[in-house]
């Protein structure tokens, strides 16, 4: 049975990620080109190692410290879905809120977490005075099946930064 749980600080250690798999075999992709969206044969394997999960523990720690929120899912004590809240909302009129990070460990995918882990992102927005929620999605066609299902659009004001950062992926919103 899966618990949805917040996520301190004191709890963000290496240890944390030792029963979780972000692996993701992609096989493709959607890309823009003149003007509109295609799926284009693009693979690749998406397989965290410790250094991944090392850098992912600093931008949780960097969620937390700017007032954002940070979600588990726990069977028993072992992660197997996460998701951040940035606290600090951007846009033109500070109207989003980042969705920093959203993942479900491969062993546990297509069984409601990533969707309660979403909705509890969403609410954590709406306390931070958010209308909506900013996701700089990556372009598996998986992926976006989900952020689409879960009534995502594309970012009305994509932000510069994200797609500076990661040019291949998807800039989406949620009006919340």
């Amino acid at each position: 049975m899966i618990e949805y749980k917040r996520i301190s600080m004191e709890r963000l250690n290496a240890e944390l990620f030792s029963g979780f798999s972000r692996r993701q075999e992609v096989t493709k992709c959607w890309r823009r080109e003149g003007g509109r969206w295609v799926v284009k044969d693009i693979a690749f394997v998406d397989d965290w190692d410790s250094g991944d999960h090392e850098r992912v523990l600093r931008q949780l720690e960097g969620v937390l410290q700017r007032g954002g929120a940070v979600w588990g899912a726990f069977d028993g004590d072992t992660l197997k879905g996460f998701a951040s809240v940035n606290g600090r909302l951007i846009g033109s009129r500070k109207q989003y809120a980042v969705l920093e990070e959203l993942h479900v460990s491969e062993d546990r995918r297509r069984q409601g977490i990533g969707r309660e882990l979403f909705g509890l992102a969403a609410d954590s927005a709406r306390e931070l005075g958010a209308e909506k929620l900013y996701i700089s999605t990556m372009s598996a066609v998986e992926s976006q099946a989900f952020y689409v299902g879960m009534g995502c659009a594309e970012a009305l004001e994509p932000d510069p930064g994200h797609m500076e950062k990661e040019p291949c992926d998807v800039q989406r919103e949620y009006t919340l």
